[in-house]
């Protein structure tokens, strides 16, 4: 039963990326042949240097949980980390949203390690403290960049992702508040709920200590957020686009953060349609938007095809050192 339930979840998904898709070309007035007459006249220069910058922020990403992984007493070789990074990249494509990547990295590493517990809170803080990352980024961009972007409506996205981000922090890292939240859950099916959270309150605040660490995996997480805005404007410079970058440091950590919603697969039809919304608001033509968007998607599945190739090949390999 459980897996007819997430087949259907992941259909349910599928169906709502393609009714975005349609929603893109139908009701935004985007021309699909236009988007692909501009994809073909891109500069290849300037692709291939926007595909090398969004690969090194994969490669950031991995460094930083393997940080993780080291603070929390988890020593294992980079090639290992890396498989398991990789299967969660895949599946991050496949599944809704980031959450389904998570937990195949999760679950494949906690496997092998035996240390269920940790695995998750290394999982959990990599996760969050992108999306910090993401915040501070946002938030620099709309302190230097307002009078290019004097929007409004641009300031309400931000200010809920921040104060959510906000909400998250005082209770995982305040034993007070949680306590009072963990009250919720005095319902006698909400046992294993309650005993999963704290757990992972446990070891999160145990992670105070190890100030240093979090100040490093919080740098990581900034340089990670910058590279998404640097991606899209080189693949903007490749369509013939000559906005300030100001701009793509605005609109990215919101389309990010917009993607992140569980409602479609990977992401898609999420990201184009908020991209074409967004930096229409500036000039851009809605065509070009939509190609520039459904270029990085290109990339994000490419990096995922390899992800997967260096998870299914390396399944011997994890199977021998699980026994």
């Amino acid at each position: 039963m459980n897996i007819f339930k997430q087949i259907i979840s992941v259909l349910f998904r599928v169906g709502i990326s393609i009714a975005l898709l349609l929603l893109l070309f139908k009701f935004q007035n985007v021309d699909f042949y236009a988007i692909v007459q501009s994809i073909r006249s891109a500069d290849r220069w300037y692709l291939f240097l926007a595909f090398f910058v969004s690969f090194f922020s994969y490669l950031l990403c991995v460094f930083r949980w393997k940080m993780l992984l080291k603070a929390f007493g988890i020593h294992l070789p980079l090639r290992r980390i890396i498989i398991s990074f990789s299967g969660g990249v895949f599946f991050n494509s496949l599944l809704p949203s980031t959450i389904g990547g998570d937990l195949v990295r999760s679950i494949d590493l906690a496997t092998h390690t035996k240390k269920t517990k940790e695995v998750i809170a290394t999982v959990f803080l990599d996760r969050l403290s992108g999306c910090i990352g993401l915040v501070l980024v946002a938030l620099l961009a709309l302190i230097f960049g307002w009078k290019f972007a004097q929007d409004r409506s641009i300031l309400y996205p931000i200010a809920v992702i921040t104060a959510i981000l906000v909400a998250v922090l005082f209770v995982l890292f305040n034993d007070f508040l949680f306590s009072k939240l963990n009250r919720f859950f005095k319902s006698p099916n909400a046992g294993k709920i309650r005993e999963k959270l704290s757990n992972l309150h446990q070891e999160i605040y145990y992670f105070r200590q190890h100030k240093k660490v979090l100040f490093k995996n919080l740098l990581f997480s900034v340089l990670i957020q910058v590279t998404a805005p640097i991606a899209f404007y080189i693949t903007a410079l490749a369509l013939n686009q000559r906005l300030d970058i100001i701009y793509f440091f605005v609109f990215l950590p919101i389309i990010g953060a917009i993607t992140l919603l569980p409602i479609s697969v990977g992401g898609l039809g999420v990201r184009e349609n908020a991209a074409v919304i967004f930096f229409a608001k500036v000039g851009m033509a809605k065509d070009v938007a939509g190609a520039m968007s459904f270029l990085n998607s290109i990339f994000i599945l490419i990096y995922a095809g390899i992800g997967g190739l260096i998870y299914v090949f390396s399944l011997r390999h994890r199977r021998l050192q699980h026994h």
